[in-house]
């Protein structure tokens, strides 16, 4: 059974086995959480993302899925990447959105993972709405077979760790 934390903090200061980036397609680093685990994580990760844009994801890493790289400096081991969609108001996409978590266990499970830290995917410049994102990201987490024994969803602020400490209890 897969234990469930949260942790009010700084994704990039998290001592798991993997931490999760919120990454956009290209994989080449961004805003928000992808542009801090770049900045700390240093130029080994842009360039095994490079690595795996020259080879098997040319057109960028599509929403939904994940793919492992080195965490640089990071206390991590791996940082594993997932594209999370585009908040709609005209299409449905919380399929996409689940998929995130269950590719990053998948992908954490093929590494031999066993904690996995999750920022709050999607819900910054993607513009997810919080309580939606919570309530996705934990079913999706609790419904998964996976040998991960920790998820920790680590939240910038007290609005994202009250959100989704309300989703967990509501399930509890």
């Amino acid at each position: 059974m897969t234990n469930i934390t949260l942790v009010l903090g700084d994704i990039t200061q998290q001592d798991t086995d993997a931490v999760v980036n919120a990454a956009n397609s290209s994989l080449l680093g961004g805003g928000g959480v992808d542009g801090a685990i770049h900045r700390r994580g240093g130029s080994d990760i842009l360039d095994e993302c490079r690595a795996l844009r020259a080879s098997h994801y040319g057109k960028g890493l599509p929403a939904g899925q994940a793919v492992a790289t080195t965490a640089g400096r990071l206390p991590a081991r791996w940082v594993i990447h997932t594209v999370g969609p585009v908040h709609s108001t005209s299409e449905d996409r919380s399929a996409t959105l689940a998929s995130c978590f269950r590719e990053s266990l998948r992908v954490a499970d093929e590494l031999g993972a066993r904690t996995v830290a999750f920022p709050a995917i999607s819900t910054g410049v993607y513009r997810w709405p919080l309580d939606d994102a919570a309530r996705i990201a934990l079913e999706a987490v609790r419904a998964a077979d996976t040998s991960v024994t920790e998820v920790r969803f680590v939240l910038f602020d007290q609005a994202a760790y009250d959100t989704f400490e309300a989703a967990l209890r509501l399930r509890d």
